[in-house]
């Protein structure tokens, strides 16, 4: 009877210790890539997009007039790329500063190589106030310093971009 409630004993230490395991998991990390002119992610942005794609400077006049703006297609530099899993982008503006986009529905990643690239943008861009913790999480995936990411203590008011597609133009 004792040999049965140790063996019992260690079954069940032996089976706690499995379903309490975790496997490890992979990070996932930014597609490779070289980014070069005519690749695209996500949907394929169309040739009449890239050919009436409106600039940076017109879009936030654009938004002005209206809080969000759907099916529009946009021209501008790739600032910078999350490290982390190529999740989102920020794109130059005219006056040096730079807008945040994401991709719709996470359905897609970008290379870190689109940073410094031309692209057009298909997808909708809307004017929204962004939080503090949010853009604590931004810089972080950006891996900014933790004095840049504790400096970080007020909303920002921002154009937002939702992609469905990214092409690399010249």
């Amino acid at each position: 009877m004792k040999r049965l409630s140790i063996y019992t004993a260690l079954l069940f230490i032996s089976f706690s210790s499995l379903s309490f395991s975790q496997e490890a998991v992979e990070k996932p990390s930014p597609p490779v890539g070289n980014a070069i002119e005519g690749d695209f992610y996500g949907e394929n942005v169309s040739v009449a997009s890239v050919n009436n794609a409106i600039s940076v400077e017109k879009l936030e006049s654009v938004l002005q007039d209206v809080k969000k703006r759907d099916n529009i297609a946009v021209r501008g530099e790739v600032t910078d790329v999350c490290k982390k899993r190529g999740c989102w982008l920020t794109i130059k503006t005219d006056d040096g500063s730079s807008f945040f986009v994401k991709m719709k529905d996470y359905a897609f990643f970008v290379p870190t190589a689109l940073k410094g690239k031309n692209v057009v943008l298909e997808g909708s861009a809307e004017r929204k106030v962004t939080s503090v913790d949010e853009l604590k999480h931004y810089a972080k995936d950006a891996k900014k310093t933790k004095a840049e990411i504790d400096a970080i203590n007020m909303p920002k008011e921002e154009v937002r971009f939702l992609a469905n597609g990214i092409k690399v133009v010249n």
